[in-house]
């Protein structure tokens, strides 16, 4: 962060039926050196050192700046889905912080898709319920990422104010 070596990547998802581009996923990568490291060398030490949350919260920023550069150059009809790490989705501010990036970009919160790891809403449900219905005030849309790698039932997850379930690939 510090020596600007991050960079959003921005993956398209597409409608099966068309191919009609409906959203992108940002994506983080690290350039050192001219070298291009993925997440899975830097992500899991970034979330024992703590560090994950700056760097979610770079990345959350940088996508609602880009978003709200495509609208203004007439790029519309999608939105852009980030991935939130448990520690972030844990911080007392994210919802004060997500609605400053909001304002900040002139951006609706429909616009934006949170992605929250199964493991996450499970650690502390009742708590996770709370932020999510927080978020949810926003105009967010929410998605569980990688469900099935733990043990909800989809039963357990109408709890949830979710828009949409991720199943892992595994």
């Amino acid at each position: 962060l510090e020596r600007n070596e991050l960079e959003v990547y921005y993956q398209p998802q597409v409608k099966a039926g068309d191919g009609a581009l409906c959203g992108v996923e940002a994506l983080v990568r690290w350039r050192s050196g001219g070298e291009l490291i993925g997440p899975e060398r830097f992500i899991p030490l970034a979330e024992d050192t703590g560090l994950v949350v700056p760097l979610g919260e770079w990345v959350l920023a940088e996508a609602c700046r880009q978003l709200s550069r495509w609208r203004r150059h007439g790029l519309t009809g999608f939105n852009v889905s980030v991935n939130l790490s448990p520690r972030q989705f844990r911080q007392r501010d994210l919802v004060e912080k997500l609605q400053a990036m909001l304002v900040e970009n002139a951006l609706d919160g429909s616009l934006l898709e949170l992605e929250i790891t199964e493991g996450a809403i499970t650690e502390s449900p009742e708590e996770a319920v709370l932020c999510m219905q927080a978020l949810k005030r926003l105009g967010v849309r929410l998605s569980i990422d990688d469900f099935g790698t733990g043990y909800s039932s989809l039963a357990y997850l109408k709890r949830f104010p979710i828009d949409k379930l991720k199943i892992d690939q595994s």
